[in-house]
C-alpha cells in the first residue's frame, strides 16, 4: 500500500496527532483525526472522530476494531470509509448516555457530547 509508506513510522494512539490522515482499506481518503477518544485511567483507546473534507458528510467514528494502523502523521482503517458511522451511533456513546453516575462513563459522555456540539 504505497499510502502508508509517507505516513511515518507506527505509533500508539498516544502519540497520534489530530489532524491526522484517515484513509480507508482501499487507501482512500476519509479525512483527519479530529479526536482520539479514550479512556486514560484505564489506558483503552476507542477509536477516533474523523472529520470529513469540508464541505462535506459529518463526523464519522472509527472504532479501535476498525483501525488496521495507527502512523506518526496518518490511520489506515481496516474498512471501507462507508462502514464508519455517525458518533452518536456508536455503542460506547449509547453506554455512557444510561450510565448515570459512574465517572468512567460519565467521562466518555463528555467527550461524545463535546464531539456532537454545534461548532
Amino acid at each position: 500500500m504505497n499510502v502508508v509508506e509517507d505516513l511515518g513510522a507506527k505509533v500508539s494512539y498516544l502519540a497520534l496527532a489530530v489532524g491526522a490522515r484517515v484513509y480507508d482499506v482501499d487507501s482512500a481518503p476519509v479525512g483527519v483525526v479530529e479526536h482520539v477518544l479514550t479512556d486514560e485511567r484505564s489506558d483503552i483507546f476507542h477509536g477516533v472522530i474523523v472529520a470529513p473534507p469540508k464541505p462535506y458528510g459529518s463526523h464519522r467514528f472509527a472504532q479501535r476494531e476498525q483501525i488496521a494502523d495507527l502512523y506518526e502523521r496518518g490511520v489506515v482503517l481496516s474498512v471501507p470509509g462507508a462502514e464508519l458511522h455517525e458518533p452518536r451511533e456508536d455503542t460506547p456513546a449509547r453506554e455512557a448516555e444510561a450510565a448515570g453516575d459512574d465517572p468512567v462513563q460519565a467521562g466518555l459522555r463528555r467527550a461524545w457530547e463535546w464531539l456532537s456540539r454545534p461548532r
